[in-house]
């Protein structure tokens, strides 16, 4: 079975996929957020990348050609913004730790 035949990889791709862009929506709405709507964004933002970053490990691992491909494709458009993908989850997380200090200001 090919890489993107799993039920499961599917599934988490989808779900992420989905809660990904809820998340973007809503994040047009945060600086109206009190305090506490504020955390509860960020904390899902860290938990929605930590899923990502796991999702994409199993990509890494994979054997499966196609999964592989993915990996280069992701590779190559990142490339392209300078950065890796490593890079790229060190600024997002970057970012949320600013979110993180202005909070209270």
């Amino acid at each position: 079975m090919g890489f993107f035949d799993s039920d499961l990889i599917q599934q988490e791709a989808k779900q992420l996929f989905e809660d990904y862009q809820q998340l973007t929506q809503l994040g047009g709405k945060y600086g109206k957020f009190d305090r506490d709507g504020k955390v509860a964004f960020i904390e899902r933002m860290e938990t929605l990348l930590d899923r990502y970053k796991i999702f994409m490990k199993r990509f890494e691992l994979s054997d499966d050609f196609m999964a592989k491909m993915t990996v280069e494709q992701m590779n190559t458009q990142m490339s392209q913004f300078g950065m890796t993908p490593l890079q790229m989850f060190e600024q997002m997380n970057q970012t949320l730790e600013r979110m993180k200090l202005e909070i209270d200001k």
